[in-house]
């Protein structure tokens, strides 16, 4: 069971840091043909996108992350106290 606990933390863990990356990809703008910002963008749409039609932009700010990792977060916590 704690190896399950693990699991699920680590890849919690992982998407909030790829979404987190994507975060700052935006303000840095780095080459889109780098493996890193791909993998991370691959990983992040199928997140990001279904949001984006639901959730308009907040002054010119897109704040579809900020909702993803919430989201996330109670999804996390859900599956935590199902399982466990």
């Amino acid at each position: 069971m704690i190896t399950l606990y693990r699991l699920l933390d680590f890849v919690f863990w992982l998407l909030n840091l790829s979404i987190l990356l994507r975060v700052l990809f935006a303000w840095i703008n780095p080459d889109p043909y780098n493996v890193l910002v791909r993998l991370v963008y691959d990983v992040t749409e199928p997140i990001l996108s279904p949001l984006r039609r639901y959730i308009p932009l907040v002054a010119g700010i897109d704040i579809t992350p900020l909702v993803a990792l919430v989201i996330l977060e109670l999804l996390h916590r859900v599956l935590i106290a199902l399982i466990f």
